[in-house]
């Protein structure tokens, strides 16, 4: 079992250099990697990477923040081994190269030191490595080949397994599926299951105080919400057009999304809050291939940069924009609401988690407005949506053991 992870660095760019960084990296993608400067493809075990630029702007105050350059990636080795590889990429001293305090002679202390920790982060399903993914599908592919080739006709779908078992068995190049993929180690079971307890029962310990403090909480959350100001204002269509170009090259896409977080000490509360509880939720709970609902995305992040004035959220999803934009509104308005409307022009919520998203056109204006050009992107399985890889992994494990002439069937209708 392979336990993933992440990284996200964020280096602001030297004064003057926003523009020829714009150009390298346009030069690098156009929405997908093409492999050129650095090769994110060549990264051991990346399930998906980017690259991403943050152009300079000014905060809720006026006051000036600079351009940065952000990097993330999702992966199946250790943060140290990936920084360390990644280190190691030829292209890296041009990529970061325009950044501050950047150095060819200290690359993995660079990129150490820009590291910033996710608040939250999603994994679809964990375990689930992008080696095994691959493998998995291009085992669909083989045994869908052999279907065709092999003149099986309707007949007994216990029989049909069994041949195609043998076949699988006497194919070198196949036989590793009969082997079934390691389970989690048991200290990781148990560090899991001790996290899972430990949260909760914090909470219980505290909830006298959490009950006393509700009502006052009421109060001041229905206080700002009535004193926020939503702008639905159009995106500006050249803007949406550069977007849409880099979308849709293959079944899947990655999303970015920047804002303010509303000013004042009780925002600041809530949203990290909110990330709390979507951190324990998506490590405990939607951790089977379902964000509350939303199936199509392989993984999620929720970052803050610039000393918390500011959240992105990333993500790589199945599909179009508009779709996945549709799914959220459809499945969970109130997730959306619960995190995005403590950003400074989302759409006014009642109680939280009421209204907001549920004004479509606005909440879709408005991430089209916050939304960053993604150039540098690289998928590690770009022909293969969420619900592919689950299929792939459920024909693999058809393989192993008996089944009755029903399961059998049905097994055979996922090739």
């Amino acid at each position: 079992m392979k336990q993933q992870s992440a990284v996200t660095i964020a280096a602001h760019v030297r004064p003057g250099e926003t523009a020829a960084l714009g150009e390298l990296l346009a030069s690098m993608g156009d929405g997908v990697a093409n492999g050129s400067v650095l090769d994110l493809g060549a990264l051991a075990e990346v399930h998906f990477a980017r690259f991403f630029l943050l152009e300079e702007t000014t905060d809720l105050h006026g006051e000036p923040l600079a351009a940065s350059l952000v990097y993330l990636a999702d992966f199946d080795v250790s943060r140290e081994e990936h920084l360390a590889e990644l280190a190691a990429a030829p292209g890296l001293d041009e990529v970061f190269g325009l950044c501050d305090g950047y150095s060819p002679h200290d690359r993995l202390g660079f990129l150490h030191s820009h590291v910033v920790e996710e608040q939250a982060r999603y994994v679809n399903t964990p375990g689930r490595g992008a080696e095994q993914i691959r493998r998995e599908g291009e085992l669909r592919e083989a045994l869908e080949g052999y279907l065709d080739t092999a003149g099986i006709e309707d007949g007994d779908p216990l029989a049909i397994r069994r041949q195609i078992v043998e076949h699988v068995r006497g194919d070198p190049a196949l036989a590793w599926a009969l082997e079934p993929e390691p389970g989690p180690s048991a200290g990781w079971s148990i560090r899991e299951a001790a996290h899972f307890m430990l949260i909760p029962l914090g909470l219980v310990i505290v909830s006298p105080l959490l009950i006393i403090a509700a009502p006052f909480y009421a109060i001041l959350l229905r206080r700002h919400e009535r004193a926020d100001k939503a702008e639905n204002l159009l995106p500006d269509e050249e803007t949406v057009q550069r977007l849409a170009a880099l979308e849709d090259h293959v079944v899947q896409n990655p999303f970015t999304a920047i804002g303010f977080v509303k000013p004042g000490p009780f925002r600041r509360m809530t949203i990290l809050g909110v990330l709390a509880g979507i951190a324990f939720a998506t490590r405990h709970v939607f951790n089977r291939g379902s964000l509350a609902g939303v199936k199509t995305i392989h993984f999620a992040r929720w970052v803050f940069l610039d000393e918390g004035r500011r959240v992105f959220f990333a993500s790589n999803y199945d599909g179009s924009l508009e779709s996945y934009m549709d799914d959220f509104i459809d499945q969970i308005s109130w997730g959306l609401n619960i995190v995005f409307s403590n950003g400074f022009g989302y759409p006014k919520t009642r109680w939280l988690v009421l209204d907001g998203s549920r004004d479509e056109l606005a909440f879709k204006h408005y991430l089209r407005r916050h939304q960053v050009p993604t150039h540098v992107w690289h998928s590690a399985y770009p022909r293969l949506t969420a619900a592919n890889v689950a299929r792939n992994e459920q024909i693999r494990k058809g393989l192993h053991g008996e089944m009755s002439r029903e399961e059998a069937a049905a097994w055979l209708q996922l090739l």
